[in-house]
């Protein structure tokens, strides 16, 4: 649930980009955070975990109207990739609303995608929270490699693959260029907004 501030009448939204390592979470959050620069009252946060370029969370609040007359402030996080470190996953999966699963394209990494999805299940049962429950958007990023000759996964598989029984919303994204990355935010934001307003009845 939410964290809901009562003196400063705010609810804070939590939203978490989740999927394998170097999929391109990092990337949809750099990308948002030049597109909303002005929007955005707080320093990009980034904590490099040892030897590999992933960030272990990226923050960064933007108001957008209100519910119940609390003003709404939302955080983006992402979580690293790598399989090592999934206590730190877990950890910031606590108090999640809403989740953007990035997965990636490539041919190579189909297994990743279907190992940390199901890794997210797992992380979320910790919590008490289902996967089939909770606003998740999944995006199938790097789409824009297959104009340099790298083989992808055809829209269908990655849907077969992993969105079958779940049915979320999905977007075909290339997070380097922007393709879709603002509509993903946008659908989560939305989703997970139109979630709190039925808990907080």
């Amino acid at each position: 649930m939410a964290f809901v501030n009562l003196k400063k009448r705010e609810v804070q939204v939590k939203v978490v980009y989740y999927g394998p390592g170097r999929g391109g979470k990092t990337t949809n959050l750099e990308y948002l955070y030049k597109k909303f620069k002005e929007r955005i009252k707080t320093e990009m946060v980034a904590i490099k975990t040892h030897g590999d370029r992933t960030l272990f969370f990226d923050f960064l609040p933007f108001d957008i109207g209100k519910i119940k007359g609390y003003n709404i402030r939302v955080q983006l996080y992402t979580v690293p990739g790598q399989v090592k470190y999934n206590a730190t996953r877990r950890l910031v999966l606590r108090g999640v609303d809403g989740i953007v699963f990035v997965a990636d394209s490539m041919k190579v990494r189909r297994e990743k995608n279907l190992l940390s999805l199901k890794n997210l299940q797992e992380n979320l049962a910790t919590y008490n929270k289902n996967i089939f429950k909770i606003p998740l958007v999944l995006q199938y990023n790097k789409r824009d490699l297959s104009e340099h000759g790298i083989p992808l996964l055809s829209p269908e598989i990655l849907k077969n693959d992993l969105n079958a029984q779940l049915k979320a919303p999905s977007f075909e994204a290339s997070a380097l260029i922007g393709t879709n990355v603002v509509l993903t935010m946008k659908k989560i934001i939305t989703m997970t907004l139109a979630s709190l307003q039925r808990e907080l009845k």
